[in-house]
């Protein structure tokens, strides 16, 4: 007889988890929501996109060739229909391939287009923000060219009238030596 092993330590118990049944596509996502983050170190599967349905390619080698002679027996009707069934398969898949493709086509040349398009409006728009800009800088310049020149016309006014000032002063140191004498004579009459 064998030696008796030393005894194992007891196994912790995992807690029953009690049976739910989710009733909405939300309760069963919340409930395997759940269930992962339970053990969150655990790697979680992700599937992979499926790949597209494909027929099979057509055989390179057909091995039971029917042939035209008479005494084809009742089952080679099955064999045909399979095989005129799986062509037509064949022949609709490669059909909705090349509208999927022409449809992509259509679809990249149009989103070709509308970004040409959306080019040429925002260098139209660009150019008009750029006109306006320099109409307002041309506004800006004219503006202080006119100041310049009021100033300028000012100081010229102020020397011209400085000089005015001068002759009136003159004419004023006459007109009160002619106060002397009188401008109107009354009592004529």
């Amino acid at each position: 007889m064998a030696a008796p092993s030393a005894p194992r330590p007891p196994r912790p118990r995992k807690e029953p988890q009690p049976l739910v049944i989710p009733r909405s596509a939300a309760e069963e996502q919340r409930l395997r929501l759940e269930r992962l983050m339970r053990n969150p170190e655990k790697t979680v599967p992700i599937p992979e996109k499926l790949n597209e349905w494909a027929p099979r390619p057509p055989p390179e080698f057909v091995r039971d060739v029917m042939g035209s002679s008479a005494g084809a027996g009742s089952g080679e009707f099955h064999v045909y229909r399979h095989l005129r069934r799986r062509e037509y398969q064949r022949q609709d898949f490669m059909d909705a391939m090349a509208e999927k493709q022409r449809l992509d086509e259509e679809f990249q040349k149009k989103l070709e287009r509308n970004k040409m398009i959306a080019e040429e409006q925002t260098a139209k728009r660009r150019r008009k923000r750029q006109k306006l800009k320099e109409k307002k800088l041309q506004a800006k310049k004219n503006k202080l060219e006119q100041k310049k020149q009021e100033k300028e016309s000012d100081q010229s006014q102020e020397r011209v009238s400085s000089e005015d000032d001068d002759e009136d002063s003159k004419e004023e140191e006459e007109k009160e030596d002619d106060a002397e004498e009188p401008s109107f004579v009354m009592g004529r009459g």
